[in-house]
């Protein structure tokens, strides 16, 4: 699926052949926030529009906005896989977060690597401030 991305918020695109009209919705997020155009450029445009209103209708109504992410996720492993994550974190002395932290990173590097077109974007959010302080791998 193709997204677009803008202040974190994450915006799917469709096209509706019955309608000959493009449209997406916000991601990652509980409510249903939708943008629509007639061409692609529009779309785009619309896009950070519906964001825009999105954050402005929260800070109208007092209500925090939702973030598309939190930095906190469920994993579920085979227990073989998850025992050998506890002990390499025994071993190496750090928290099994850690473990998971630096093999997301390890994994959006190659891809970063194997997706010169996705380059920009992926170096972009793994390397983008977080409360303040540059994230350090």
């Amino acid at each position: 699926m193709e997204t677009l991305s803008h202040k974190g918020y994450v915006g799917s695109i469709h096209y509706s052949h019955e309608d000959k009209v493009f449209w997406g919705k916000l991601e990652l997020i509980d409510a249903l926030v939708t943008f629509e155009a007639n061409n692609a450029t529009d779309l785009e445009a619309n896009f950070i529009d519906t964001v825009e209103d999105y954050l402005l209708l929260c800070s109208e109504q007092n209500v925090e906005p939702q973030k598309p992410f939190r930095g906190t996720f469920n994993v579920r492993v085979g227990s073989n896989l998850h025992k050998a994550a506890y002990i390499s974190s025994l071993i190496e002395g750090v928290s099994m977060n850690k473990i998971v932290e630096e093999a997301l990173f390890e994994h959006s590097v190659k891809l970063m690597n194997e997706h010169p077109e996705h380059k920009a974007t992926l170096q972009a959010v793994i390397f983008a401030t977080e409360n303040g302080a540059t994230t350090a791998y």
